[in-house]
C-alpha cells in the first residue's frame, strides 16, 4: 500500500512537471508569434503597434538577441536613438557575433553624432567577410568621416562602397556632397549629370545638383532642379519641404 501511495505521488509530480513544461513552451510559442507580428508591423510602417508587440514578447523571452535588434530598429524610427543604442548593445551582449546588430548599433551612434564609436562599429562590420552587404557599412564610414570633415577618408570609403554596388544611392549622394562641400563644383556637375542619366528618379541627386547651381549662381538651373525634386518627392517629405523653401528664397 505504501508503495502504491508513493507511486501515486511520483506520478502526480511528473504530471505536474509536464504540465508546467507545456505551459512554458506554450508561452514561448505565443511570445515568438507576437515577436514575428511586431516585426511584420515594423516592416509595414506601423511602428507603435510593432513596439507594443515586441515589448509584450520581451516579457516571456527577455534574452533573445533578435528581439532586441528588432526593438532597436523600432526605436530608431521613433527617434529614440538612446533606447535604440541600448537595445542593440543588449542584442550583442546575448550574441556577440551578431553582425547585423553591430551595424545597427553604428547607425544609432550616427544618429547621436557619436562619430568615433560609429566608425569603430562600421569598420568591424565592413571587414567581416560573412556580411552580405558591405557597401552599406562602407558608405556609413564615408558619412561618419564626412561629418568629421575628414573628406579624403570619406571619399575613399564612398568609392569603396560604389566599387561593390555602383548604383548605391547613399554613397553616390555622399560623394556628391564632398564635391559640393569642398568647392569642386565642375566635378560635382559632371558626376551628378552622369549619374542622373542612370537614376533620373533619384530626388536627392537632383537636390544636390540644385545646390551646385546655387553655389555657381546659376539660379534658373537651380530652380529647374528643385522643381524636379518636387515632382518626384511626396509633399510632406523633408526633401520636398527643403525644395519648397529654396524655391521661395530664389523667387
Amino acid at each position: 500500500m505504501k508503495n502504491l501511495i508513493s507511486l501515486f505521488f511520483v506520478v502526480l509530480f511528473m504530471v505536474s512537471c509536464v504540465s508546467k513544461n507545456m505551459d512554458v513552451e506554450n508561452k514561448k510559442e505565443i511570445a515568438l508569434a507576437t515577436q514575428r507580428l511586431g516585426e511584420e508591423l515594423y516592416r509595414n510602417g506601423n511602428h507603435t503597434a510593432a513596439l507594443k508587440n515586441l515589448l509584450e514578447a520581451q516579457k516571456t523571452i527577455p534574452n533573445d538577441p533578435y528581439l532586441f535588434n528588432s526593438l532597436g530598429l523600432v526605436y530608431l524610427v521613433k527617434f529614440r536613438n538612446d533606447l535604440a543604442e541600448k537595445s542593440f548593445k543588449k542584442a550583442l551582449e546575448f550574441k556577440p557575433d551578431y553582425i547585423r546588430a553591430k551595424n545597427n548599433l553604428g547607425a544609432a551612434y550616427m544618429k547621436q553624432e557619436k562619430w568615433d564609436l560609429a566608425i569603430q562599429c562600421f569598420k568591424e562590420v565592413s571587414e567581416n567577410l560573412l556580411y552580405a552587404t558591405p557597401e552599406i557599412p562602407l558608405s556609413n564610414l564615408g558619412w561618419s568621416y564626412f561629418h568629421q570633415k575628414m573628406y579624403v577618408k570619406a571619399k575613399t570609403y564612398f568609392r569603396k562602397s560604389l566599387e561593390i554596388r555602383p548604383n548605391f544611392l547613399n554613397a553616390i549622394h555622399g560623394l556628391a556632397s564632398i564635391y559640393i562641400k569642398t568647392g569642386y563644383h565642375t566635378q560635382a556637375i559632371d558626376f551628378l549629370r552622369h549619374t542622373l542619366e542612370k537614376n533620373p528618379g533619384a530626388a536627392i541627386l537632383h537636390a544636390d545638383l540644385a545646390k551646385v547651381y546655387e553655389a555657381l549662381k546659376e539660379f534658373d538651373n537651380a530652380k529647374k532642379s528643385w522643381n524636379i525634386v518636387l515632382k518626384i518627392e511626396p509633399d510632406t517629405s523633408p526633401l520636398a519641404k527643403e525644395a519648397q523653401k529654396r524655391l521661395f528664397d530664389l523667387n
